[in-house]
């Protein structure tokens, strides 16, 4: 696992498809190994990606446009990076991140016309062009993720079964777009067969 040193690996999926706890599994694993990981959720982990990430889930604030939705999203990543994930990666840390960019890619793209090509372009001067080296895809059908979400949905939770198809659809050719740095693995069977495959795929990385 030593080639891990240093990479920048993303879990992104639809809602309830297991990212936070295949990111903690692949975690527990990568330590076991000897390495040294930093977990972090995309928006969040920071101070001000937490603030910004209340204002962006909170149901209140349904008069919110999807260029301001997309904006608030890369300003928590920008500041996320600055502050955790490119010192750590710098230290040979290996960051793995519950979300992304992959996921404005899917959640905000068309939304009041917004292009992939808009996104990146963002994205570019949020992340210092610092990609993930890895994204791993957790796909389900619609009705099982949704069905998942147990606790009161979040602002983005709430839209319709239309729109999240849509953004399955989205994440999926991502993948098909770049296969290099993208895998995509079935996430509706049993964690630990998940899991196996994760790990086949960051190995692979």
């Amino acid at each position: 696992m030593n080639h891990l040193r240093g990479k920048f690996i993303v879990f992104d999926g639809g809602e309830g498809c297991g990212k936070s706890t295949q990111a903690k599994m692949l975690q527990a694993k990568l330590e076991s190994s000897g390495l040294h990981v930093v977990l972090v959720r995309d928006p969040g982990t920071t101070r001000v990606g937490e603030l910004i990430r209340a204002i962006l889930l909170n149901p209140d604030h349904d008069e919110m446009g999807m260029r301001c939705e997309m904006l608030l999203y890369m300003s928590a990543r920008a500041q996320m990076m600055v502050e955790t994930i490119l010192p750590a990666l710098a230290q040979g840390k290996v960051v793995i991140c519950d979300r992304f960019v992959s996921s404005t890619l899917s959640y905000q793209l068309g939304g009041d016309g917004l292009t992939a090509d808009d996104i990146r372009k963002v994205a570019e001067i949020a992340l210092k062009n610092r990609w993930p080296d890895l994204t791993v895809i957790l796909d389900m059908p619609v009705e099982k993720s949704i069905a998942r979400v147990k606790r009161a949905k979040d602002r983005i939770e709430q839209r319709p079964v239309e729109y999240h198809e849509q953004v399955r659809k989205n994440y999926l050719a991502q993948a098909k777009a770049d296969p290099k740095r993208y895998r995509v693995v079935q996430a509706d069977r049993d964690v630990d067969a998940v899991h196996g495959d994760i790990l086949r795929a960051v190995t692979e990385a």
